[in-house]
């Protein structure tokens, strides 16, 4: 955070002499917010095309473990007998946005890691997680492992709840972390409706009221990262997985904006925290704050 606390110190003293201090203390994180946001935004438009291709992957070569052999990965620890991580980007993105969270969880978790994209034109919830579900049997296939974990971010994180809860992929999927993800809808930006699939991520949606549906039995556990200063989450509220049927975590976030929660290092350590729990009972709720 060194970065935007050179950018904003200009600002600081103005704001701590004109503004209370408790409206100030907010703007101050609203700033430091925005400047981060901006920074990550820079980024990754220079990144956005080296993510439009898929990922090359090799054979898994035979093993005890199973371990991937993926031609364009990071260095990495052994592979231990994990579910593999499957990573599935937002609207409108692509798996360049993983490109500092697969590092994290490549070399830290010692996780075979793996990237989907789907279509930018995407104009149907149900039929990405058909799809999603389809890939999810192939990795399944070629890697040995009976179940998967996966990390949504966004609209990513609608599609895998979609698939786990409404098309039993529950069945496969051992962990679904999401991040920024409008589990009940969110109000932001009505001038986008334009599109299909923005209108299926408003609260009342056929897809939202899907979910809100009894879901008796479910075995995949939810763990879900929100953010006091998502901007695209209206209320940010609605980034959390409320479902009396699911065993869901809701882990609050403070001070980092929608674009930080894929990016941000005290995110992946959270992650990578959730992803090595093994028992739903072990999980505990708890507040995450950077400053």
């Amino acid at each position: 955070m060194k970065v935007t606390e050179v950018l904003l110190e200009p600002l600081l003293p103005f704001c701590r002499r004109f503004l209370p201090s408790r409206v100030a203390g907010l703007s101050l994180a609203l700033l430091k917010s925005t400047a981060l946001e901006a920074a990550i935004l820079a980024g990754h438009l220079l990144l956005y095309p080296t993510g439009l291709t898929p990922e090359r992957r090799a054979p898994v070569p035979p093993g005890p473990t199973g371990a991937s052999a993926e031609l364009d990965g990071p260095a990495r620890l052994p592979v231990r007998a994990a579910p593999p991580v499957v990573l599935l980007h937002g609207f409108i993105d692509n798996r360049s946005v993983f490109v500092l969270l697969r590092r994290a969880l490549a070399q830290h978790g010692g996780q075979r890691v793996e990237s989907l994209n789907y279509s930018p034109l995407t104009c149907d919830i149900r039929t990405a997680a058909e799809l999603l579900g389809r890939h999810i049997e192939e990795i399944c296939e070629r890697t040995g492992s009976g179940r998967v974990d996966i990390v949504g971010h966004s609209l990513g994180g609608l599609i895998a709840r979609y698939y786990v809860q409404r098309l039993g992929g529950d069945l496969r999927v051992r962990t679904l972390v999401t991040l920024g993800t409008p589990h009940s809808g969110t109000r932001v930006a009505p001038l986008a409706d334009a599109h299909p699939i923005v209108r299926q991520m408003r609260p009342g949606s056929a897809v939202i009221e899907e979910l809100t549906r009894p879901a008796p039995g479910c075995r995949t556990r939810f763990v879900s990262f929100w953010s006091d200063l998502d901007s695209l989450m209206e209320p940010v509220e609605t980034a959390r997985v409320d479902h009396p049927d699911l065993m869901a975590t809701n882990v609050r976030v403070t001070g980092i904006g929608h674009l930080a929660l894929p990016v941000h290092p005290a995110i992946a350590t959270g992650i990578r925290q959730a992803l090595d729990e093994t028992h739903a009972e072990e999980r505990t709720a708890g507040g995450l704050t950077v400053a």
